[in-house]
């Protein structure tokens, strides 16, 4: 395993030092009061081959998934949810087919917001593919997507399948890939 960087306050870094940092955060914010939606404009850039999001904290209003699309648009969304209950074991699969928006890239819950979401190809005109999970009380899924859309994106939007959110924040990171 290659060793990190050793960064101590007051030292100049070097080049390879900046070099080795393999991600990079791009953007951040805060989620508001009752929000039905959290856009995130100018993240995506040609300087990145991959971002990878995180959204957490905060608490919606309703028990449900939380949506994503890229940019404005809202067609084109594949998606393959593999999952397991936890009480029997039992799948607990699901599908978006040429949908309008990734339907399940994260949980919604009362008890808070959660999201780790990775894109390859968003800022180039290529079809996006997408990789994330979620957990809830009572299953854990694996989700892998694709936007079927060859366009660059700069941004993205994440809202609940119902209802509203508090709090929370968003992180995203760009990486070499």
């Amino acid at each position: 395993m290659a060793t990190p960087p050793t960064f101590t306050a007051g030292s100049i870094l070097t080049a390879a030092q900046m070099n080795s940092v393999g991600m990079w955060l791009v953007a951040s914010g805060t989620i508001g009061t009752a929000v039905s939606t959290v856009a995130v404009s100018n993240c995506f850039t040609g300087d990145y081959d991959a971002y990878k999001i995180v959204i957490s904290g905060g608490a919606a209003s309703a028990d449900s998934f939380m949506k994503m699309v890229l940019g404005a648009s809202t067609t084109g969304y594949y998606q393959a949810r593999n999952g397991l209950l936890f009480s029997t074991g039992a799948r607990s699969d699901g599908t978006d087919n040429n949908a309008a928006a990734w339907t399940a890239v994260g949980t919604s819950l009362t008890t808070g917001l959660d999201a780790e979401i990775t894109l390859i190809n968003v800022n180039y005109a290529k079809w996006t593919v997408a990789k994330s999970f979620y957990v809830t009380s009572s299953a854990a899924t694996d989700v892998v997507g694709v936007h079927q859309v060859a366009t660059a994106y700069t941004g993205f939007t994440v809202y609940p399948n119902s209802g509203t959110w508090t709090g929370g924040y968003y992180r995203v990171y760009g990486y070499r890939v």
